[in-house]
């Protein structure tokens, strides 16, 4: 169960880290 929340929790993340910064994607 933990692992499940820290999958979406990096996912999460990972997308506001591109959304934010998509001139580095």
């Amino acid at each position: 169960m933990i692992f499940i929340g820290m999958l979406v929790l990096g996912l999460i993340i990972y997308l506001g880290y591109v959304l934010v910064k998509p001139e580095k994607f």
